[in-house]
């Protein structure tokens, strides 16, 4: 018996892998065209290391005029969740990440290249085995639990590494007339692929993140398709990628030990190795200590955190693009408007030892996402967020008209845009005194008569059609006629010779309105409360 003759045994109905290969050709694109996909289990909650890594592949695709697809690896069945893929699906398409191919729900898929989903694909791996075993690269292995405890217990007495390898692959060099026997007498098996690799030489790949890696070969004989006919993810992984014609692995680097394996499969199968790129861990500051960013430990792995405060996905791709190449900052300073995909994302810029996630810088990032955006689309998306998560902001922006008031405050100035809202659940109390007459004032330097006598002062002068220049004007002429320096410099130059300056004095409107110290500007605060209920807030604080 040869090798063909066991191969046709085992797969009597499998096609020759010239079938498929004419089925997904390679793919008409342009020169320098990457194509590359983000390939997860749905086996949990979706990561924002997924995410980030789907960012990533989405930019070097897009730029290149390539192709990102979304393939589900689900050959471990046993840990799939329920609606996984589904999960994952509407992860992406929150984000803007909607791949170009790919899964789109549990069963069905876009793109000629398919199906993207590794439990459907059986035929097509069984195929590869058969091509596998025929090349003599692959073997059958009849190895019962009981010889695989023994082999564990001969090789930890010997202090040699664990493993099928060498003298350790017991079926390895099985007469083929003996292995088919057993198959026709039904014995169970997996099939493993014969490596060629020996542990004392190296193999050294250049990754497009990592640089020049350097490793032993790779010299297991691993499983390739076990025993209930599904293949393990190394050799799905071989498959898919060829032929779907993935030209850049894009990847965590938890993969990276993975490497030499991977590498060594296209090889001996004699395909195009894809330029692998293995993207570092998002870390966190632990007490001083850098750690991986945790699914147990740490809310803000989960992508749903991110939608249960309320952060706007552009502000959680505009960070993550930013840890991901530093120099996204800047551009983005310079390019306020542009198509966020118009940066010039480069893989070599990539921190090599992982980027740090630091949730104040992410936030001030998320504030200046939020300044960019119009009063409507504020409005469109704290009402959608509020409706799934606070029943009482949704009554408060039930008027519709008077809350796009509200969020147009200071939204006009594009040199000092307001910077004030992070997340849609900081919302409600950003506003809450646009709805709300304050209960609790601080006033601070101004107090007592001295309040009444400057507020008074303001009333008599107030006009709500003033523009902001002739407003404050006003509260300067307020500011002189009760004693206080007209100009904040005055002020500073002299101090011995007023009880305080201008910007006292309208801090102290500021407190009567609104119960605060800082807030936009206001004089368009005033425009939308209106003038009745301006002089009805400020009465309240009058002799």
């Amino acid at each position: 018996m040869n090798y063909k003759e066991l191969a046709d045994l085992i797969f009597p109905n499998a096609k020759p892998i010239s079938y498929y290969e004419e089925m997904y050709p390679e793919r008409n694109l342009p020169e320098g065209a990457i194509v590359t996909r983000f390939a997860p289990s749905p086996t949990g909650f979706v990561h924002i290391g997924g995410i980030y890594q789907s960012l990533v592949a989405k930019f070097v695709s897009k730029k290149t005029g390539g192709v990102f697809f979304l393939r589900i690896e689900d050959t471990d069945q046993k840990r799939e969740v329920e609606n996984g893929i589904t999960d994952i699906v509407n992860s992406l398409k929150v984000f803007d990440l909607a791949p170009d191919e790919g899964m789109i729900n549990e069963n069905e898929w876009i793109g000629d290249y398919g199906t993207y989903k590794q439990s459907m694909r059986k035929d097509i791996y069984d195929s590869f085995v058969k091509y596998f075993i025929e090349m003599g690269k692959a073997y059958p292995d009849f190895s019962t639990p009981e010889e695989d405890e023994d082999i564990r217990k001969k090789q930890e007495a010997a202090g040699v590494r664990p493993g099928c390898y060498g003298v350790w692959a017991r079926y390895r060099d099985l007469p083929l007339d003996e292995a088919a026997e057993r198959i026709k007498k039904g014995d169970p098996y997996v099939i493993r692929f014969k490596s060629p690799g020996r542990e004392d030489r190296k193999i050294v790949v250049q990754d497009l993140i990592k640089g020049k890696v350097v490793f032993p070969e790779y010299d297991l004989d691993i499983v390739i398709r076990k025993s209930d006919g599904l293949p393990t993810y190394h050799f799905a992984h071989l498959v898919d990628d060829h032929l779907m014609r993935t030209t850049h692995v894009i990847r965590s680097d938890e993969w990276l030990s993975s490497l030499p394996l991977h590498v060594q499969l296209f090889q001996e199968a004699g395909f195009k190795v894809p330029k692998y790129c293995h993207i570092s861990p998002i870390m966190k500051n632990d007490n001083g200590n850098k750690r991986k960013l945790s699914k147990r430990k740490d809310p803000e792995a989960a992508v749903s955190y991110y939608e249960e405060i309320g952060v706007p996905a552009d502000s959680v791709k505009e960070y993550l693009i930013n840890i991901a190449n530093s120099n996204f900052e800047n551009w983005r300073k310079a390019n306020k408007d542009a198509d966020f995909f118009d940066f010039d994302f480069q893989l070599n810029k990539m921190s090599v030892s992982g980027a740090l996630f630091d949730m104040v810088k992410f936030f001030d990032v998320s504030k200046n996402v939020i300044s960019r955006y119009s009063a409507e689309k504020i409005y469109d998306e704290v009402y959608t967020w509020a409706k799934k998560f606070d029943n009482e902001l949704v009554k408060m922006l039930d008027n519709k008209e008077y809350a796009l008031k509200v969020f147009g405050i200071e939204r006009n100035n594009s040199n000092k845009p307001r910077k004030d809202i992070a997340k849609w659940s900081d919302v409600k109390e950003n506003i809450i005194y646009m709805y709300e007459r304050p209960t609790e004032f601080d006033f601070d330097k101004i107090n007592g008569d001295d309040l009444s006598r400057v507020l008074a002062a303001f009333v008599e002068t107030y006009d709500e059609n003033d523009d902001n220049q002739v407003w404050f004007e006003k509260v300067k002429d307020v500011a002189e006629k009760c004693g206080y320096a007209r100009e904040v410099k005055e002020f500073k130059h002299n101090p011995e010779n007023w009880p305080g300056h201008v910007g006292d004095v309208s801090t102290a409107i500021r407190v009567a309105l609104t119960g605060r110290r800082n807030t936009p500007d206001l004089c368009e605060i005033m425009k939308v409360l209106g003038r009745d209920e301006v002089v009805a807030r400020l009465n309240n604080f009058i002799k």
